[in-house]
């Protein structure tokens, strides 16, 4: 199984949550969109332990089956068909979010994530253990 974490996930892995930890261990690969070092980075400014989250994030990346995904022209693509089709159905989500679903189907990969906005992208698979 190959996995995109979302950036709740991400959080959710770091407070200890063991369900997420067994499927992320089981996954082959787990996609890591930059949109969630983004978010992930903000967050840690905002908190009083930068330079800890900072050491875990490098280390959950530095992780043999981990594959952090830059944008590129393919995700691009996808983030404007989505986002065009949320519009058209009324149905917003955060922008980043849209980012973090387009990596997610132009890698192949299931979404791994508590946010049910999610749901309104047809075709996306959402895991939320």
């Amino acid at each position: 199984m190959n996995v995109c974490i979302d950036t709740n996930a991400y959080s959710q892995l770091l407070r200890g949550n063991a369900a997420l930890a067994a499927v992320l261990g089981i996954s082959d690969e787990i996609v890591v969109p930059a949109a969630v070092v983004a978010e992930s980075v903000e967050g840690f400014l905002l908190g009083t332990r930068f330079q800890d989250n900072m050491a875990r994030l490098d280390a959950f990346l530095a992780r043999p089956n981990v594959r952090l995904q830059p944008a590129d022209m393919r995700i691009a693509v996808r983030f404007g068909i989505l986002k065009a089709g949320l519009h058209r159905k009324g149905r917003p989500i955060p922008v980043n979010d849209i980012w973090i679903a387009a990596t997610a189907f132009e890698t192949g990969t299931q979404i791994v994530s508590y946010d049910r906005h999610f749901d309104e992208i047809d075709g996306l698979v959402r895991i939320a253990p």
